[in-house]
């Protein structure tokens, strides 16, 4: 109903404008909701569009609008404000409604038809595939599997996209970490494991089973291992250099690993792998998060597409070459300097393997591309625009969400997320703990790229300060509420909404008619926290209303219109959870 008032309410104005300045027709109309309600119920600003171009006064230029504007049964009052807005009053009875749309609309009340079915990528989560997802992730789990459920529900034609980071230096330190663990499991000894390896328990996991999977095969002696290794620092040392040093060290140990292992390297890097992307898939769909596509980084070697790409690239004349390596000229574009894509070792670095991942996103006919990314991402945005661009694309298309990592805080204490360490929380620690719907809404509680502290305690206890809890315990009441009066809730539809006659009626309606707008809203600024926002409101605005306004009341044509209020509330919560990936129970 909300979409059919603002299209009516355009309609008046236009047909005012008409009247008023005919040269002037095509202006686009916005009729929006005023941030205070004593100011109507919407309000355009079409005055103040024109009074520049129209060399008048947008007082004068209003009244000159008002008083041409058609009569309509569906506006009560019409007055001029300010600097020239013209603000429009509804008549009850427009306003309840939303009320009927709800119940004869359903699961479909509130969708849009916005996104024109045009095809968009988001790509969210991707993180490397070397451990356990941790609370730290969850954020960007929550956020991208929301977004995609609320792009579909604004009209868009999603496509859920995981890029696995399965060709780097990060899952070669993993399968490394697992060798070095199943060497000692096999043999009581082996190389001294470095600090700066893979530490957590998954890690022995992995060793043994490869242990128990295939004996002695992967073993070698301690002195191969560590043949011209340059060693580690004394452990206490924290400086760069000792740090530089272990990194050195590890990188030897990988070297000696691949020569040593030769083919059965593969095995081992496989194996790794295929054992945490299971865990991670797993994870993300007890998370209620599905993929449509895992997209290998692999692949764009093996399909050659990063060679292509970069050369593309140099006979655009956007690299150079220097000390033997090729160079992208991304401060032509932005970035605080130029990035290699090419080592003198003629390896490609990941900038390559990302550059061409986004090539192959445009050439898969997308219309839209998100990422989503962490924040610490936040300057590499320019310099892979500045590659799209150079590669001849629309650089337009593609929009990256920041996500800031959230801090869990149990009993006040900060939880620790390093991965390499092992000293972290998963994620699916988190769901047992506090439920996958405490996760999903805390998660989004507020706009992705502020920082978050996630209340353990908060999420767990079942009080009104707690968000998800007041938003499904508002969706409970209603279940209660409809059990009690035990009609047929097919009836409901039928029922006479003039009977709504009080204050309170008005204002729950008012925020039911809401919803549509906040799905809109939400949806073109990736912002789902919107939506949470908005349910938190509406339970508070049906909990104050329960307290206060009798439902059940003996008079059946007014039971009958505040029962199908309180139904329009529960659709209404089901639909924003449904977003949200949060679940509606019946009681509580």
């Amino acid at each position: 109903m909300n979409h059919a008032l603002k299209s009516h309410l355009a309609d008046l104005m236009r047909a005012a404008l008409l009247s008023v300045a005919p040269a002037e027709a095509d202006t686009t109309i916005h009729i929006e909701r005023p941030k205070q309600a004593s100011h109507g119920d919407f309000s355009c600003n079409l005055a103040l569009q024109l009074a520049r171009s129209m060399k008048r006064n947008p007082r004068q230029l209003a009244e000159l609008l008002l008083s041409e504007l058609p009569y309509s049964a569906l506006v009560s009052k019409a007055e001029i404000a300010g600097a020239g807005f013209i603000n429009f009053h509804l008549p009850p009875a427009a306003k309840f409604e939303v009320v009927r749309d709800i119940l004869d609309q359903v699961d479909g009340f509130g969708c849009s038809t916005s996104g024109g079915q045009r095809k968009v990528l988001v790509e969210f989560v991707s993180a490397n595939p070397t451990g356990p997802l941790h609370v730290g992730h969850g954020r960007g789990v929550a956020y991208g599997g929301s977004l995609c459920k609320l792009l579909a529900f604004a009209g868009w034609e999603v496509t859920s996209e995981y890029y696995v980071n399965d060709a780097g230096r990060q899952m070669d330190i993993l399968a490394a970490s697992t060798w070095l663990r199943y060497l000692e499991l096999s043999s009581g000894q082996g190389a001294p494991f470095p600090p700066n390896a893979y530490q957590g328990e998954y890690v022995r996991d992995m060793a043994r089973q490869m242990l128990a999977a295939h004996g002695d095969r992967y073993r070698r002696s301690a002195a191969d291992i560590l043949d011209g290794t340059p060693g580690l620092p004394e452990p206490e040392r924290s400086d760069a250099e000792a740090a530089q040093q272990r990194e050195t060290q590890l990188d030897a140990l990988i070297g000696n690993a691949k020569r040593l292992l030769g083919e059965d390297w593969h095995y081992v890097h496989d194996f790794v792998l295929t054992e945490q992307l299971a865990d991670c898939r797993n994870d993300l769909e007890e998370s209620g998060v599905h993929f449509d596509v895992w997209f290998s980084e692999q692949s764009l070697f093996a399909t050659g597409l990063v060679a292509r790409c970069v050369d593309q690239l140099e006979k655009g004349g956007h690299l150079y070459r220097q000390d033997g390596a090729r160079w992208f000229r991304s401060t032509a574009f932005g970035d605080e300097k130029d990035r290699v894509v090419q080592r003198d070792n003629g390896i490609y670095t990941y900038f390559a393997s990302d550059i061409a991942y986004h090539l192959n996103k445009y050439e898969r006919g997308f219309q839209r591309i998100i990422n989503v990314w962490g924040a610490d991402h936040h300057g590499y945005i320019a310099r892979v625009k500045g590659a799209v661009s150079a590669l001849g694309l629309d650089a337009s298309l593609l929009e990256v969400a920041l996500v800031q990592f959230a801090v869990l805080y149990r009993s006040g204490w900060k939880a620790s997320m390093s991965t390499r360490s092992g000293d972290f929380v998963t994620l699916r620690t988190l769901r047992d703990e506090v439920g996958n719907d405490a996760c999903r809404f805390f998660y989004v509680l507020r706009k992705s790229d502020q920082h978050l502290d996630f209340d353990l305690d908060l999420a767990k206890s079942q009080s009104n300060d707690n968000p998800v809890y007041y938003s499904q315990y508002a969706h409970a009441r209603v279940c209660k509420v409809l059990a009690l009066w035990g009609g047929e809730q097919d009836t409901l539809v039928a029922a006479d909404l003039a009977r709504l006659d009080s204050p309170r009626d008005l204002a729950l309606a008012a925020r039911l008619g809401e919803f549509p707008e906040v799905v809109e809203t939400a949806a073109a600024d990736l912002a789902p926290h919107l939506i949470a926002f908005y349910l938190r409101d509406l339970a508070a605005e049906f909990h104050s209303y329960y307290h206060a306004q009798r439902i059940l009341v003996d008079d059946p044509g007014q039971r009958l219109a505040r029962v199908a209020l309180a139904a329009a509330v529960r659709q209404v919560i089901r639909n924003g959870m449904a977003i949200l990936g949060v679940s509606c129970p019946v009681s509580m």
